[in-house]
């Protein structure tokens, strides 16, 4: 089966690790990577954003992994457009989270009127960190924390004294 995936991926955690894990698991995988000009339109939130570069070199240093263990291919492309690479006709299969799902149910309104095949849409779950809340690179970015859904040192209660308020 032919894969798509794509994101931002600034930068890489474990529920990123989750999709790709599934990813490679359904066959060999095209991840579409923002460019640096979609990238600040495509997140919903204010913070600075890696340049493409250096994002794709840290993406593909994680995709090694996955690709030898699973036995696949794999290719980074840079994505110019919010629908990115999955409208194209050769995919099979798209890999999105809870919060992308409605964007896989468009891409493939947009395939149907291309008259493309439509794309199963694979929901991987998101992963929690020890808080019990997603594990997002936003969290990440603001220190709280790390890659892994760990709490940053210093920050163990600070949901709890949210809580208490």
């Amino acid at each position: 089966m032919n894969v798509a995936l794509g994101g931002t991926f600034d930068p890489v955690h474990d529920g990123h690790r989750a999709l790709f894990d599934r990813a490679f698991e359904l066959g060999d995988v095209t991840i579409g990577l923002t460019s640096d000009d979609l990238a600040p339109r495509t997140r919903h939130k204010d913070r600075p954003i890696r340049p493409y570069d250096v994002r794709r070199e840290e993406l593909a240093d994680e995709l090694v992994a996955f690709a030898d263990e699973y036995e696949r291919e794999y290719t980074i492309r840079k994505l110019t457009e919010p629908t990115g690479i999955a409208t194209e006709p050769q995919f099979d299969v798209l890999i999105v989270s809870p919060e992308t799902k409605t964007g896989g149910k468009r891409i493939n309104e947009i395939r149907r009127e291309s008259g493309h095949s439509l794309l199963e849409l694979v929901v991987v779950p998101h992963v929690r960190a020890e808080d019990g809340e997603i594990i997002s690179s936003t969290r990440i970015v603001r220190g709280e924390i790390d890659e892994h859904g760990n709490l940053t040192p210093g920050r163990e209660g600070w949901v709890h004294e949210l809580d208490l308020e």
